[in-house]
């Protein structure tokens, strides 16, 4: 004999109740959640205000994914330097750019 699944089990609870216990289950107010388990709430300012970054205007985000030996080098490559990831990422493209016969368009 195959089980009810839980939604099957709720639907047939649901056609053999009386009709006057169903219309009183759905007048009761839902039940409180205890406080303990609440989360904090971030204010509504905080959701409708975005932070201004200048050194972003009229940019674009460019991005990709690799693996973590990659992030690594690039990022002790950076401290080595004395520079951002941005930077070397400039960099690297501007190579990229000559390379392909386009010139140098970052930072110029």
């Amino acid at each position: 004999m195959n089980r009810p699944n839980s939604l099957q089990a709720i639907l047939a609870r649901e056609a053999a109740a009386p009709a006057e216990l169903k219309t009183e289950e759905r007048s009761k107010p839902p039940a409180k959640s205890h406080p303990a388990l609440k989360g904090p709430t971030p204010p509504e300012a905080e959701a409708s205000t975005k932070f201004y970054r200048p050194s972003r205007d009229g940019r674009r985000f460019l991005g990709g994914h690799f693996d973590p030996a990659v992030v690594r080098q690039m990022k002790l490559l950076a401290v080595e330097e004395d520079t951002t990831t941005q930077a070397l990422l400039e960099e690297a493209l501007n190579l990229l750019f000559v390379k392909k016969g386009k010139g140098k368009i970052i930072g110029v």
